[in-house]
């Protein structure tokens, strides 16, 4: 795994490393579904000396990287020696869901002589982006004695067929129209005769399980096209689920440079990344960022290093987050979409995202904690915010400030075709950002 440099605190900004870019595309490729996002960042962590903790099991307050897992989440952090039960944290959060189409509980389905797979929308993806695409099917297998098992077809299975224009000549000139529920069942086979269980019984076979041994499954639809670096130069890269894998591998980065560090024993802060599942559809399940993961993990490592709840109080207070999630980069088709003032670019150092209404979590002390850490880091930042005509997104930042009383400040890199099965950026932003979260975590 290539690490982010060490940042100096002279702010001369570093050479780019494509070695970090071409570690992301990699992370990518093998991550289709949120389990496999958690299960290949625990690898890493765990080549970085970092152990995992049942949720179940007592903790100790011994100093050193742990991490808990729980369903397409994680939550890792460094407790450097003689860290005082009141040490603050320092935490990257980001989510390792992405828009996409997912498996229903009845998959088998299909009429006039195609066989198909029943699949709901997750999120708000751009559905027109899945059309006509070679898709493999990916996640997770729960067996009858309640383990889990992780499943991964990344070969053309699926596709989503777009109807010819020739019946459809009204897309010229109205645009394509997409009913949710008709037109985005995938075929995978021919066939008149539907049998319930096919899918499953494929996927067993899959996953060398035996038949019948999948009573549960929590599945989803990828492109199996690989990311690829973009352009005339390669300056640019294309690929899969960069919201919000790509803040999910900077922030690993950064954690396990950090904790691998000379100056590890001596951190003022406990670093965290809290990786989060659910943000696509609001972030309320037990490992959504409104679910009590963060807080419940937080709070042991406080009273596991012999604290009270004033060392909690203490330790909260100092605390702070940043949400990195990716952003809106000027698009040079639809400039008028953006604020007049403020157009981030590609490659131009990550956002600092900001909205009065608390879409995000900014303020002006969270922009001076974030432009600090770039400083540090010798890497340039960018701020955006929305046109004032049009409705703003939001991230997990507002709901981590909110439910644990974190100051929280939203950043992130700017990217294209944001929730599109293939999304674009710059090939420098990702080692940009895993420097300046760096930066940040070392405090």
């Amino acid at each position: 795994m290539s690490e982010p440099s060490r940042p100096s605190s002279a702010a001369v900004p570093h050479p780019f490393d494509r070695g970090h870019t071409d570690d992301l595309m990699s992370f990518l490729a093998a991550s289709p579904s949120p389990y496999h996002a958690v299960a290949n960042t625990a690898e890493r962590l765990e080549k970085a000396g970092f152990r995992q903790v049942a949720e179940t099991d007592a903790w100790d307050g011994t100093s050193g990287g742990r991490y808990v897992l729980r369903g397409g989440a994680i939550v890792a952090w460094y407790v450097p020696e003689g860290a005082a039960p009141h040490t603050p944290f320092r935490i990257v959060g980001a989510h390792t869901d992405s828009p996409n189409l997912r498996v229903k509980p009845l998959p088998d389905t299909g009429g006039h002589g195609w066989r198909q797979i029943a699949v709901e929308i997750y999120g708000g993806p751009l559905m027109n982006s899945w059309l006509d695409r070679d898709l493999g099917l990916a996640g997770r297998l729960t067996l009858r004695d309640g383990s889990t098992r992780l499943v991964n077809v990344d070969r053309p299975l699926l596709r989503v067929p777009q109807l010819a224009i020739h019946l459809d000549r009204s897309v010229s000139a109205e645009g394509l129209k997409l009913d949710k529920q008709r037109h985005m069942q995938p075929v995978w086979g021919l066939g008149d005769d539907v049998r319930d269980g096919d899918l499953i019984a494929f996927l067993e076979q899959e996953a060398g399980l035996p038949e019948g041994s999948v009573t549960g499954w929590d599945l989803m639809t990828h492109s199996v096209e690989a990311p690829a670096y973009l352009g005339r130069d390669q300056e640019l890269v294309a690929g899969p689920r960069m919201d919000n894998l790509l803040s999910v591998h900077a922030g690993a980065a950064a954690l396990t440079a950090v904790a691998t560090g000379p100056d590890a024993a001596s951190l003022p802060y406990i670093p965290v990344l809290a990786a989060f599942d659910h943000e696509e559809n609001g972030s309320q399940s037990d490992t959504g960022a409104d679910g009590p993961l963060l807080g419940n993990v937080l709070e042991r490592s406080v009273y596991a290093r012999g604290g009270s709840l004033e060392d909690r109080a203490r330790a909260f207070a100092g605390t702070v987050c940043l949400s990195s999630d990716t952003g809106h980069a000027v698009h040079p088709n639809y400039a008028e979409r953006h604020d007049p003032t403020h157009h981030p670019r590609v490659d131009g150092g990550p956002l600092l995202k900001v909205n009065v209404n608390n879409r995000y979590a900014t303020d002006g002390s969270g922009r001076a904690v974030f432009a600090a850490a770039c400083e540090k880091a010798g890497v340039p930042f960018q701020s955006f915010v929305s046109n004032n005509s049009m409705p703003c997104g939001t991230t997990i930042g507002p709901i981590t400030a909110a439910r644990h009383g974190i100051r929280t400040v939203d950043i992130g890199v700017a990217i294209l075709s944001m929730h599109s099965v293939r999304e674009l950026c710059g090939a420098k932003d990702p080692y940009l950002l895993a420097n300046a979260l760096v930066a940040f975590l070392e405090g």
